[in-house]
């Protein structure tokens, strides 16, 4: 009986060591979800929901205001995306795999409209992600071997998004472009009869009205 109980004991320790180390097998404890916008495009994101490859369901992953550069001389053209995002506002995803699927729902507020887009992470995307490359950063001058473990969302009016995977200190790979559909429903749901979360900043409803939205840029 002790014996048994030894093992089953055992098995637990060994189960919960599992659990604590990252069952998911992923070279690093976590994975990054970051979301931005073209300069002045302000965007409140509703939900960010992940999926991994176990099908498990990361509900509300990321939520809130998207990373976005509005300079008030209005000097940053919105047209185009950067050929190195920045990591955007975002969150870590605790405890999933790799990524198979993200959805998330968007208030465009430069618009204003409402969408929805479901963006699925190729396999090649993946394999980038626990591949270790040697990379220079220039932050503390190290050697080190990086991992791609940021996911970046640029979401743009019309309903874009545009993912990108990158590193702390490894440059951007291009992962997919997506058209969202428009919300019928509108802002959350519908539940807030039709108004929008935040208003626009001012530097952004200012190029906006100055300039317009440059649709078909992204």
């Amino acid at each position: 009986m002790n014996r048994f109980k030894a093992m089953l004991s055992l098995g637990l320790m060994l189960w919960l060591a599992g659990c604590a180390n990252g069952a998911h097998r992923l070279p690093y404890d976590s994975w990054r979800l970051g979301f931005g916008t073209p300069n002045y495009m302000d965007v409140w994101i509703e939900t960010a929901d992940a999926v991994d490859v176990q099908n498990r369901v990361f509900r509300r992953a990321m939520d809130g205001i998207a990373s976005t550069q509005r300079p008030k001389n209005l000097k940053r053209d919105p047209r185009g995306w950067p050929k190195e995002p920045g990591a955007g506002a975002g969150k870590q995803v605790l405890g999933a795999d790799l990524p198979r699927l993200i959805y998330v729902r968007w208030q465009s507020l430069a618009e204003p409209q409402t969408y929805e887009a479901y963006i699925v992470i190729p396999e090649a995307a993946r394999q980038a992600m626990v591949k270790g490359e040697k990379a220079f950063c220039l932050a503390d001058a190290k050697w080190i071997t990086d991992y791609r473990k940021m996911l970046t969302i640029g979401l743009a009016p019309g309903g874009i998004a545009r993912v990108w995977l990158m590193g702390p200190c490894l440059s951007a790979l291009d992962v997919a472009r997506v058209q969202g559909t428009v919300v019928k429903q509108g802002p959350d749901g519908g539940r807030s009869g039709g108004r929008y979360a935040l208003p626009l900043e001012p530097a952004s409803k200012t190029y906006i009205e100055k300039h317009g939205i440059p649709y078909g840029s992204w």
